[in-house]
């Protein structure tokens, strides 16, 4: 999708959640201009000898029979709520395999996913494709949820969480985009640790350091909220927040939804898949797999693109290792 129109893939399993992705989907493609291609995914496990004799009933023909169904499902309630779909798509295999290859194979700018649901029985593995799709798709992943009421799309507020890295901008350009076409305010928000702030306390020396940096933060986030103006239509707001949780990850992750969650309004966070301040390689992403997990609301996330330069992690490093040797 990036900033112009392209091809939006909708992948649907007939549950709750992704009723509400396909009206999503459905608002997006008409606001952008995009092509709306649906995709449904279905596994067939073939019985063992023990199981019962209705389940080995069960047959790959049958399997294709009822996916079918579904996807027609699908299509007509794109078609009933006046989207028009440019290409519909049953495969058999793991859904998350075959929701990352067709959207491969049709160059799709966004893959829209439920929440939950798209394979999952029960609650504990409900979830698990939406992830999956999230964690290894090389393009935008919105993961739509419905929320408390119907009003959970469209969003009227985007949260842009930023680490300062070219993959955060890149999500950042990509939620003023869908802000814009929506007509919602955006919000541009950077955490910065505890550390900092604890540093004010021990001396003039440190906490004019520390007012320094901070000084400096705001003003570099500033200047990236303004390149998202023109893509906007208006300046997002921009705020450097103090992460009030536990240090790291898990710290930044509550920070950026307790900002989510100062309004009712439904709020739309878009997030980077890597950085957003985690000093190790190792514990990277998993800050929007929070937020994904947790937001009442819906999320898009941005993978990393190859090569890109995070950023975040030495800035960081560097503004408190100059506190702390000050």
């Amino acid at each position: 999708m990036g900033i112009s129109p392209g091809k939006i893939l909708l992948a649907t399993d007939g549950s709750e959640d992704a009723a509400v992705a396909t009206l999503a989907a459905i608002d997006l493609a008409r606001r952008s201009g995009s092509e709306l291609h649906v995709v449904h995914a279905f596994e067939f496990v073939p019985p063992r000898e023990y199981m019962s004799v209705a389940l080995r009933l069960h047959s790959p023909f049958a399997s294709r029979e009822r996916g079918q169904r579904m996807l027609e499902e699908g299509v007509e309630l794109i078609e009933e709520a006046g989207g028009k779909v440019s290409g519909a798509h049953l495969l058999m295999g793991s859904p998350v395999d075959c929701i990352l290859g067709c959207a491969e194979e049709m160059g799709a700018g966004l893959i829209v996913v439920g929440s939950r649901g798209l394979g999952g029985v029960k609650r504990l593995l409900m979830g698990s494709v939406s992830e999956g799709v999230m964690h290894n798709s090389h393009c935008p992943v919105l993961i739509v949820r419905p929320g408390n009421d119907a009003s959970s799309w469209p969003p009227a507020r985007v949260l842009i969480a930023d680490d300062s890295s070219e993959d955060a901008l890149r999500a950042g350009e990509l939620g003023a985009k869908i802000g814009g076409l929506l007509g919602a305010e955006a919000l541009m928000v950077q955490v910065y640790p505890r550390l900092l702030e604890t540093s004010r306390g021990r001396s003039e020396e440190e906490a004019r350091i520390v007012e320094e940096v901070l000084r400096d933060a705001e003003a570099a986030l500033r200047e990236r909220a303004r390149k998202l103006e023109k893509i906007l239509g208006r300046r997002p707001e921009a705020r450097l927040v103090i992460d009030e949780g536990s240090d790291g990850i898990d710290g930044i992750a509550m920070t950026v939804l307790e900002v989510a969650q100062e309004t009712v309004e439904p709020t739309l966070v878009a997030v980077g898949s890597r950085g957003l301040g985690a000093v190790r390689r190792a514990r990277l992403g998993s800050v929007s797999t929070k937020i994904a997990r947790a937001h009442t609301g819906s999320v898009l996330i941005l993978p990393r693109s190859r090569g890109a330069r995070t950023g975040a992690d030495t800035e960081q490093a560097r503004r408190r290792d100059t506190v702390h040797h000050a």
